[in-house]
């Protein structure tokens, strides 16, 4: 009876059921009002009776109040200390007044560290299954779990606001906010308002989960670079929600449907895993300048009537940046700003366009004049799941249309994805294994393999069991071709697998003139001749030169390779070489055999002084010896991985392997260059014995990262040039670049003074966004003046901060030495984040 008298309150006597909360209570949200009594809430006409699962939090509440009552707190972290299991049926529930829930103190000055095993800092640890959060309102504006920390800002490591443990975790009505780099603005109550920690954004995270049957309805996910909204379910459903992001911030697998991007950068998804994620009926508002792709390492996507909308018609769109030939991903019905649109148009086999497909079904059909997205299909996995209720609509629909919409498969996968093999000697072994979304194997699909018609001269298929193919090389030219293997199912399904077909390896040539070193018609250099039976093709041969401490080639050290097969026929020399005598080894090697036994020459007398024609040293880095190499030789390189003094604290190891390789170009690098294989990577120049006045060092770099930042992180990553360096004591001096919390496009460059390996600042840092592609640097040394200069000849944009310089000039007193070392530190992550080198040029006087 007094259940039936609440409701009847409820809906004729909203005043009489106001005067029977709580104290003093009242609704933040006067338009969609939540009432409680202490033992129940009243919201849009349903009593909610509260109890051990069902919490009611209320951050309005006074201490006092919520003291009243078990299951009512005005704390979001203290209501999770008292969280129970819940079952699928019977979930844990938060119910949220609106109101900003900090879920991590923001005015702690505590830097946040991972805890003991963990690799991230967590704002809140929850282990609980079936939890269910629940926002009290329709505008999940108005419900706002928060927190404000980043990497380098409050916290070590890419903070994240939650870990949920356990599977079914829902939130629905709900932001999940990290205000490290966005201000908080909370329109129900501005007192709540909240001013970014620093507009400079750095990697801010919201959710990692450890489970299946995830699910957000009806919310916010709003962050910058890492958002990662509930990332790492099993099976997860964004439904309605909305994304704010930059770089690396999406879910990894999951299914968003009716779901809206603001996309403050090119590439949203790092990378998808498994069966890929999944986009249906989305909407998309691209705000970067140029290119706009969806992932940054190619992977699986597949997008379904959706629209992007951006400032210019002529926008590319691409899956990633840098497609590899087998990747294969999935769309229908795409737009930008109304017209249509093939992502990747420029390499259309990356893309499977569904029409008229039966594929189509498993994301989407109609049925009685409706558009049905099958949620369904694409997440029913072996347990029937069903979070959007569609079960009986998808098998009514089977019966009407006479097919099965359900455990239908969407992906196809090839492996080996990428293979060499060598014509009439071995093959490939490639498997077709079909999944259905969420990683369930299936095994009924026919797999149909082929070689596209440019091909078949190169390759034989011959067709196995259990999907397997056989592929043996039959290239009888002399060049070594690339070729593409599909398979695809007849709904609809590709993948590829990009093998190199080499032809059947002939012997070596022989020598007819072994090698000898002589000096070439220039002034300073050395020429390496030799005659080889080539029958008409061309010379490849891996030429390596050394120094030695004796004619017999004692103590040899490389001093130049060869790359890219150019033969490194001509070494010039330099002042370090006088005294040591030139040795080259030569491995005769054309495009169609392996590199032959080598056969080296070597010098009848060591370098003199006179055969030297310049003192000053160049490379572009291509013939330039990347083997580890940790010894301090006067006149030789050291090239190995260094954690210097200042970067202790930092949790990483400098390892002892190869620091550095000469590679290709990828995001702002352009071409070919010396690269950083691991973090640490350093280089330095010991000159020869002597005393060396005033110098200068010029380095020309692109940075991988081509919005200004330079390197991963403001976590002490940066790249140090050395000059008037001592290499065994490094005391000297440099000119640091250094990412900080500053800017998130820019970097700051400061002059540094070693000591013993400790560092010192020796003047005012300047902020700068011209560390980018074709940056080139130049320190200089004259008496007790050291002086950079920095700039690149990228076009840069306007600036709208005045404290950002487009060109860099440092100049600082110095006390002078007569060191000559010089050399180069970077202790930035690599791949993605590395500098690449093209040439470096060092001048003594």
């Amino acid at each position: 009876m007094k259940k039936l008298v609440s409701i009847f309150l409820f809906f004729v006597a909203t005043p009489l059921l106001s005067a029977q909360n709580t104290g003093n209570y009242h609704p933040l949200d006067t338009q969609n009002p939540v009432f409680f009594d202490g033992k129940h809430i009243f919201y849009q006409g349903k009593e909610i009776i509260l109890g051990e699962k069902v919490f009611f939090v209320d951050g309005q509440l006074s201490d006092g109040e919520v003291a009243k009552y078990p299951y009512v707190f005005n704390s979001f972290g203290e209501a999770v200390k008292h969280l129970i299991d819940g079952t699928e049926t019977g979930p844990m529930t938060l119910y949220l007044a609106p109101y900003v829930y900090w879920v991590d103190d923001p005015d702690d000055p505590t830097v946040r560290i991972p805890e003991k095993d963990e690799r991230l800092p967590f704002g809140m640890s929850i282990q609980c299954e079936w939890l269910k959060i629940y926002g009290l309102t329709d505008n999940p504006q108005n419900v706002v779990l928060a927190s404000n920390r980043g990497q380098t800002m409050g916290a070590e490591g890419n903070f994240t606001m939650f870990y949920f443990d356990g599977n079914g975790t829902s939130i629905e009505n709900v932001t999940l906010g990290n205000y490290c780099n966005i201000d908080l603005e909370y329109p129900l109550n501005p007192k709540l308002n909240r001013t970014k920690r620093s507009s400079a954004v750095v990697q801010a995270q919201l959710a990692v989960c450890n489970g299946d049957k995830i699910t957000a309805r009806n919310s916010n996910f709003i962050s910058r670079l890492n958002t990662r909204p509930l990332a790492g379910g099993k099976r997860t459903l964004f439904y309605k929600c909305h994304f704010e992001c930059t770089d690396d911030a999406l879910c990894e697998v999951g299914v968003h449907l009716d779901c809206s991007f603001t996309l403050f950068s090119s590439k949203p998804f790092a990378i998808t895993r498994a069966t890929g994620a999944v986009l249906l009926n989305c909407d998309f508002e691209v705000l970067t300048q140029h290119k706009q792709y969806l992932t940054k390492i190619g992977s699986p996507v597949t997008i379904v009537d959706s629209r992007f909308t951006h400032a210019s018609d002529s926008l590319f769109i691409g899956w990633t940046p840098y497609p590899t030939s087998n990747m294969r991903s999935y769309q229908y019905h795409i737009s930008l700003n109304g017209k249509p649109i093939y992502i990747n148009a420029d390499k259309p086999w990356l893309t499977v366009d569904m029409t008229g497909k039966r594929i189509l079904d498993a994301y989407r059909f109609e049925y009685n004049g409706k558009i049905t997205y099958n949620t369904y299909n694409l997440l029913q996995g072996d347990d029937e799941w069903d979070p959007m209720g569609i079960k009986e609509r998808v098998k009514a629909a089977e019966k009407i249309l006479g097919k099965s919409l359900s455990h239908i498969p969407t992906f196809l996968l090839i492996t080996p994805s990428h293979e060499k093999i060598e014509s009439g000697l071995n093959t490939a072994n490639l498997k077709a294994e079909v999944k259905r979304f969420g990683n369930y194997n299936y095994d009924e699909s026919i797999i149909q393999w082929s070689v596209a018609p440019e091909y078949q001269n190169y390759a034989t298929l011959k067709i196995e069991k259990n999907n397997t193919c056989k592929v043996t090389g039959t290239n009888e030219e002399d060049e070594t071709k690339t070729i593409v293997i599909k398979a695809s199912t007849p709904d609809g399904l590709e993948s590829a697998s990009v093998l190199t077909v080499t032809p059947k390896y002939l012997q070596a040539p022989q020598f007819t003139s072994l090698p000898a070193i002589i000096p070439s018609s220039g002034k300073g250099k050395l020429v390496i001749d030799y005659a080889l039976d080539w029958q008409g093709r061309k010379d490849q041969s891996l030429i390596t030169w050394y120094r030695c401490t004796d004619i017999k080639g004692s103590n040899a050290v490389e001093v130049a390779v060869s790359r890219l097969d150019r033969p490194e026929q001509t070494y010039e020399l330099s002042s370090a070489d006088i005294g040591y005598y030139m040795m080259a080894s030569v491995s005769p090697k054309h495009l169609r055999c392996h590199p032959g036994e080598a056969q080296t020459a070597i010098t009848s007398s060591p370098v003199a002084k006179k055969d030297i024609f310049d003192k000053d040293f160049y490379t572009d880095f291509q013939n330039f010896p990347t083997t580890y190499q940790p010894e301090i030789i006067p006149g030789f390189w050291t090239v190995d991985v260094y954690k210097p003094i200042d970067i202790q604290t930092h949790d990483w190891k400098a390892t002892p392997t190869n620091g550095w390789f000469y590679g290709f170009a990828t995001d702002g690098a352009r071409g070919t260059g010396l690269l950083q294989a691991s973090k640490g990577a350093r280089l330095l120049y010991t000159p020869v014995h002597g005393d060396y006045g005033n110098m200068s060092v010029s380095i020309n770099v692109d940075p991988c990262k081509t919005a200004g930042q330079g390197f991963g992180s403001a976590t002490g990553q940066y790249m140090d040039i050395y000059i008037k360096l001592d290499t065994q004591t490094l005391t000297g001096y440099a000119l640091r670049i250094v990412r900080t919390t500053k800017f998130d496009r820019a970097v700051d460059f400061v002059l540094m003074k070693y000591e013993n390996g400790t560092t010192t600042e020796i003047c005012e840092p300047v902020s700068a966004s011209c560390y980018r592609t074709d940056c080139t640097i130049t320190l200089t040394v004259k008496g007790n003046q050291l002086t950079a200069h920095a700039e690149t000849r990228t076009k840069l944009a306007e600036q709208s901060q005045p404290d950002l310089r487009t060109v860099v000039d440092l100049q600082a007193e110095i006390e002078t030495n007569k060191f000559g070392g010089t050399g180069v530190q970077h202790t930035g992550s690599v791949g993605a984040n590395a500098t690449m080198l093209h040439w470096i040029k060092v001048e003594w006087e």
